[in-house]
């Protein structure tokens, strides 16, 4: 399983005054090439998610909780799925600093990427990097 990694929409967003975290994700066959987006998958899996967002916001207002790292994709490996990743989803519901969250998932074995949009142009996912953490 250590060659499979596994692509992860996330969002860290606030529906009224509770946060939120809600993802989506699928099993790659290989990892994503250096210095490549993930294609097709990644930016079906983050339309995947902005529709349920979408959808969701009638039952409370939305706001992202993060500015800009809001939105997040990730190539993450397999065996970070049914410990790391839930355990900081947990953390971060139950009130933790969201900061502290964006470095902690930087520092998985993962690489990262924003969805960007520009008006007149496709949705394209850059590089991500939180601020705080450090680079490699």
């Amino acid at each position: 399983m250590a060659d499979a990694p596994y692509l992860v929409a996330l969002a860290l967003v606030r529906r009224g005054d509770q946060r939120a975290l809600p993802l989506t994700g699928l099993s790659l066959a290989a990892a994503v090439p250096a210095a490549a987006d993930p294609g097709e998958q990644g930016h079906r899996l983050v339309q995947e998610l902005l529709l349920r967002l979408w959808q969701g916001s009638d039952e409370a207002p939305l706001s992202r909780a993060a500015g800009d790292d809001s939105l997040l994709l990730l190539e993450l490996p397999f065996e970070a799925l049914p410990e790391a990743l839930p355990s900081l989803k947990a953390r971060w519901l139950a009130g933790g600093d969201t900061t502290a969250l964006l470095a902690a998932l930087a520092n998985l074995p993962a690489r990262g990427w924003r969805p960007l949009f520009r008006k007149g142009e496709p949705l394209t996912l850059e590089p991500w990097m939180p601020a705080s953490a450090p680079e490699a």
